[in-house]
């Protein structure tokens, strides 16, 4: 991982590239109404955040699954996005994700590494924390890379 990464401004919801020709990337994996409603921010490709708020929590009352998973597949997902080119595009093959403990508010920070990536595979893994530093969430995704389709233009 680039030691010096582009950081977003603000609350931004895009995560930042790579140095060099990478850092042009980052528009291509944004925010899309799920992060944006969630209110994911990055701190870099493989560091999200998320505030907890009322409507993130379940009828339990405590912090919806679908919110961390949601969280680790963003993260696992913009920090695999650097180490692809312009012609590879990506997508989420299997996640397994170990729910530890939960939380009812404050922040939470996925952080993901890297493990290997070659042609047309990568292997990740994460840990969603509590701000407090509570280990909440384990997991490890893997993900397709493939070649870019060719969309038809719209008329």
């Amino acid at each position: 991982m680039n030691d010096t990464p582009d950081k977003p401004s603000g609350s931004a919801v895009l995560p930042a590239g790579s140095a060099g020709d990478r850092s042009r990337r980052s528009d291509r994996f944004g925010s899309d109404g799920v992060s944006g409603f969630m209110g994911m921010r990055w701190d870099r490709p493989d560091t999200v955040r998320l505030a907890i708020r009322p409507e993130l929590i379940n009828a339990a009352g405590l912090l919806s699954g679908v919110v961390t998973y949601a969280l680790v597949d963003y993260c696992m997902g913009s920090t695999l996005w650097p180490h692809t080119s312009e012609e590879e595009h990506i997508a989420t093959l299997n996640i397994s994700i170990n729910y530890i403990q939960t939380a009812t508010d404050g922040e939470i920070v996925c952080t993901t590494e890297l493990d290997r990536r070659n042609r047309t595979n990568a292997v990740m893994r994460s840990e969603v924390r509590h701000e407090d530093g509570r280990l909440l969430v384990t997991a490890i995704g893997s993900y397709a890379i493939f070649p870019a389709r060719k969309r038809p233009r719209a008329s």
